[in-house]
């Protein structure tokens, strides 16, 4: 837990939460990213579209994660990251995942190949997975700081879920938030599973 996160800066809060990160062992990584699959079929029902994305670096979870949605649901889009020419972050757009065929791209994310759909296509999906550093219990979520989420979200379908990925221990009381912030509803953690933050369930 990190303790006095709604008064500290959102640079030193990522920096403390990616670190902590960056300290998890692997077998500890990989029996977390086993629970979060485990807990999918609560969230994905056959037919549906769902937005995810692919783990990088120390984020909880795995790609086994996008082949469980992409056999509950059918369809699993994710996002494609790009910036302006004065590199600020851009509305992702959003690429059809297929097994197997994701490509590297900036940042050392991967991502689907083309073709891709516009930032619209979010609003197509039944459920919204979104990757974050802690979210809290009011729907806060903290992610990395680019604003790709931030400037996307506005086209999302608003009867969607929206689902924060993080670990147990990155579910915390209050976080800095800003007008701005768009909330989530959900986090999944791998023990406790799905967790309401907005209902208070």
């Amino acid at each position: 837990m990190v303790e006095g996160v709604a008064t500290t800066s959102k640079s030193a809060l990522r920096e403390t939460l990616q670190a902590a990160r960056r300290r998890v062992a692997d077998d500890v990584r990989a029996a977390e990213a086993s629970l979060l699959c485990g807990h999918l079929d609560r969230l994905a029902n056959s037919g549906d579209t769902v937005c995810a994305y692919v783990p990088v670096g120390a984020e909880p979870g795995s790609l086994d994660m996008l082949d469980v949605l992409l056999q509950r649901a059918g369809r699993v889009l994710l996002p494609v990251a790009r910036t302006g020419a004065d590199n600020t972050a851009l509305p992702l757009r959003w690429g059809e995942y297929q097994s197997g065929r994701l490509v590297t791209a900036r940042w050392g994310l991967l991502e689907p190949a083309q073709p891709w759909l516009p930032e619209s296509a979010l609003a197509e999906a039944n459920l919204v997975l979104l990757p974050a550093l802690a979210v809290d219990r009011r729907g806060v979520r903290l992610g990395r700081g680019r604003g790709f989420y931030d400037r996307s979200l506005t086209h999302r379908n608003p009867d969607a879920p929206l689902v924060a990925i993080v670990r147990d221990e990155e579910v915390v009381d209050e976080l800095p938030s800003e007008p701005h912030d768009v909330l989530v509803s959900h986090a999944l953690t791998p023990n406790r599973g799905l967790i309401g933050l907005l209902s208070g369930e």
